[in-house]
């Protein structure tokens, strides 16, 4: 069974950085794309950022581009997020998921099977 946990959520200010991590379980980790979703209050889920199962191909949301970087460690099984610069709006619950099927690049919260469940990022002004 997969499962997919988050970490490394928290309350900061403007600014700041934070680095979420996600891991996840199974043999296959560094065959499948992984990638960051987002949902903050009363809004539906958003792309944040996906790479590919090698981690030579990446694709951000264009809020979060020059920001954000995402990467993976396929000997711990972990896909991180890099969060830099944050902004209020950056505020949301963080959810990393894996896609059965190839890199696309498209930010298509349907073509990912497994999710985890989610970590808090709150970024005050």
């Amino acid at each position: 069974q997969v499962q997919l946990v988050e970490s490394g959520g928290g309350l900061v200010q403007a600014g700041d950085s934070l680095r979420l991590s996600c891991a996840v379980s199974g043999r296959t980790f560094s065959r499948t794309s992984m990638g960051w979703f987002r949902q903050a209050p009363e809004k539906e889920r958003a792309f944040v950022a996906a790479i590919s199962a090698s981690g030579g191909s990446t694709s951000y949301a264009d809020s979060v581009k020059g920001r954000f970087t995402i990467s993976r460690d396929s000997a711990k099984n972990t896909v991180y997020l890099q969060m830099n610069s944050l902004k209020p709006e950056d505020t949301a619950v963080y959810y990393c998921a894996r896609k059965t099927t190839p890199f696309s690049g498209r930010g298509d919260s349907t073509e990912y099977v497994y999710w985890g469940q989610g970590t808090q990022v709150t970024v005050s002004s």
